[in-house]
């Protein structure tokens, strides 16, 4: 492959020399000779939507929907953009473990400070190891209701949250507008996938699934409303369904002893008079997604 700088600087000459040509001629034409260009019309893709792809969406959802406790590990990169142009990726690991109605735990490493969740059915822990700091509060008695809770209460969000939820097929279908089946794939999760697309008006999902234990293995998503069209993209490994968890799995006895801080949502810091506030950090547990990744 040519280097980058070598073609562009031959387009740049090819470029210059249509513009002087162009410009000899236009200088002989009357405006009135010039046809006008027809506007471009905006294309329209008609509704699809392959019963195909969406038993395939059904058949994962109702297998995750099916498990009374699984772990998995998700590693999720979310691009964010650059200065030069091409987004960056920041990929952020989470091992999963959770039991069904009301036991969840989320350790989360990679980009950005390190931070734990728990919830044991009465109250949610909020953890940060590095500054041992815990945030602790009165939770729902359901995952999906903590899981709300620590939405609406402290802006925690995760990737991967439908997938916990009692019916991920109804929260990742809603609204669907279009949905194909895209085909086999053997370069997925180490195993035999089957991959398949849907879209709503708001975001656009890829996902691959594998053939035989119908568990997701690669999930993408894209979404409207996003100028730079940034690609969200998790992989999700170590599936582990009806597991029997070790005893004080979703507790941590450090975060237990750990100073609190409130549970509450990040708040910019007051700056005096004549300073810039600084730029806040990235919270990789509250990348922007709207839906599974």
């Amino acid at each position: 492959m040519r280097p980058i700088h070598a073609a562009v600087s031959r387009t740049a000459a090819i470029l210059a020399c249509l513009v002087l040509a162009g410009s000899a001629l236009v200088q002989g034409a009357s405006a009135a000779t010039v046809p006008a260009r027809p506007p471009a019309k905006a294309s329209k893709v008609p509704l699809l939507i392959e019963p195909r792809a969406i038993d395939l969406i059904k058949a994962t959802s109702g297998r995750l929907a099916a498990a009374k406790s699984m772990s998995f590990t998700a590693i999720v990169d979310v691009e964010y953009p650059s200065k030069l142009g091409p987004p960056l990726a920041y990929p952020v690991c989470y091992d999963v473990a959770m039991a069904r109605p009301d036991r969840l735990r989320i350790l989360q490493s990679g980009a950005g400070p390190a931070n734990e969740f728990y919830y044991d059915g009465k109250v949610i822990v909020a953890y940060a190891p590095e500054a041992n700091l815990a945030a602790v509060a009165d939770a729902p008695p359901t995952i999906e209701g903590a899981l709300k809770f620590a939405l609406e209460k402290a802006a925690i969000f995760y990737p991967f949250t439908d997938l916990l939820l009692p019916d991920p097929y109804a929260v990742m279908t809603d609204k669907v507008l279009h949905a194909f089946y895209i085909g086999p794939s053997g370069a997925v999760g180490g195993v035999p996938t089957e991959a398949v697309a849907w879209a709503t008006n708001d975001v656009f999902f890829q996902m691959w699934v594998g053939t035989e234990d119908k568990l997701p293995r690669r999930i993408r998503a894209m979404f409207a409303n996003d100028p730079l069209k940034l690609r969200h993209d998790m992989q999700l490994s170590n599936w582990q369904i009806d597991v029997t968890h070790a005893e004080g799995s979703f507790a941590s006895p450090k975060a237990q002893a750990a100073p609190r801080m409130p549970f509450a949502k990040p708040v910019a810091v007051p700056q005096p008079a004549g300073k810039a506030a600084p730029k806040p950090a990235r919270r990789a547990a509250s990348a922007p997604t709207a839906k599974t990744p």
